[in-house]
């Protein structure tokens, strides 16, 4: 039996699907208050074979920092999917996502280890990779700083630590290391406000860019990693260097709205930080806008995906279709 965490999240729920596809019996955590209906939602887009996948998971009860009840969902398990973390980018948050990020995973690696798991594999974030500079792609070798990372980076770079440290141990391992992930059902958060912002018909667009990737290679990538007899490696999964005007001039095309005309300027980005931390100061809303996060909207980062095509002979799909999959959906729920 096949064990994923985060089965709530846009990779996870993805990644259940394409397993039950292929026959596998699956069982997936969630927390207490976790929206079930999301998944089902996912599943649905997919047709109506897909739709009736969903009642063949095994939903288990647990909290990443629950150890009796991990120790539940972890018998008769043989691979581990390791897909949940929470996202935020508000430092204050920080002792929370090292609970969940870096801790959580530490539990799950430390499970993997007691029962003998046969491979794990951990989907981390692009923001554990290097910076690109001076036009130069970063690659897998890439030396990361935590200088300018943010909260979310530095705890999923501890949770890396966690994942290598059990590979020490005799866990067989693999990481997967993707940009900003396309996929369709999250509308408000990751990629998902992409597309939300892109209705708005805003004038205006970040600087920079990053790596962008549909969530069907994450999952392909994932999979054909677990199948092969690779092991205590990380991969870059990025199809696409983009820059944010590029991403939101197709997402428009493809809603038929007007595209952003004005790049926005370093000193407008300062504004907005400032305003985004009176009004946390005010109201409480949490920080959305941080010096780091103005860093990264004003620089363009490139990455590398040479590893796993050597590796694997993987290639990648276009990213047109899965865009034009999401403009569709997200009218259909958003008209």
């Amino acid at each position: 039996m096949i064990l994923v965490t985060g089965g709530t999240g846009l990779v996870g729920a993805h990644l259940l699907l394409k397993l039950l596809k292929e026959g596998f019996a699956v069982r997936a955590i969630h927390r207490k208050n976790s929206d079930l209906d999301r998944v089902k939602k996912v599943f649905a887009y997919y047709g109506k074979s897909a739709a009736n996948l969903y009642d063949k998971i095994e939903w288990a009860e647990a909290d990443l920092n629950d150890i009796p009840a991990l120790e539940t969902a972890f018998v008769d398990i043989e691979y581990v999917y390791h897909a949940a973390a929470l996202i935020s980018f508000d430092p204050s948050d920080y002792n929370k996502l090292h609970k969940i990020n870096t801790e959580g995973t530490a539990n799950i690696v430390n499970l993997c280890i007691l029962n003998r798991i046969r491979k794990l594999c951990y989907v981390s974030t692009i923001g554990t990779i290097g910076k690109s500079l001076h036009g130069k792609k970063a690659n897998e070798d890439t030396a990361w700083t935590p200088q300018t990372a943010n909260v979310y980076a530095l705890t999923k770079y501890d949770a890396e630590m966690e994942v290598w440290r059990s590979s020490q141990e005799g866990l067989d391992v693999i990481i997967v290391n993707p940009g900003v992930i396309i996929g369709p059902g999250f509308w408000d958060s990751g990629s998902g406000a992409l597309f939300s912002v892109a209705k708005k018909e805003h004038r205006f667009y970040p600087p920079g860019g990053t790596g962008f990737i549909s969530v069907n290679d994450v999952i392909k990538m994932m999979l054909e990693l677990m199948y092969s007899d690779i092991k205590n490696e990380r991969y870059i999964a990025v199809a696409e260097n983009w820059t944010y005007f590029e991403i939101l001039t197709r997402i428009t095309d493809k809603m038929g709205l007007k595209p952003p005309k004005r790049e926005l300027k370093f000193w407008q980005l300062e504004i907005g930080r400032w305003f985004d931390w009176l009004g946390n100061l005010l109201f409480k809303k949490g920080r959305r806008i941080t010096k780091n996060s103005v860093r990264s909207l004003k620089q363009r980062q490139i990455f590398d995906n040479h590893k796993i095509s050597r590796d694997l002979g993987f290639e990648f799909e276009p990213l047109n279709p899965i865009l034009q999959f999401c403009c569709e959906k997200f009218l259909e729920e958003n008209p």
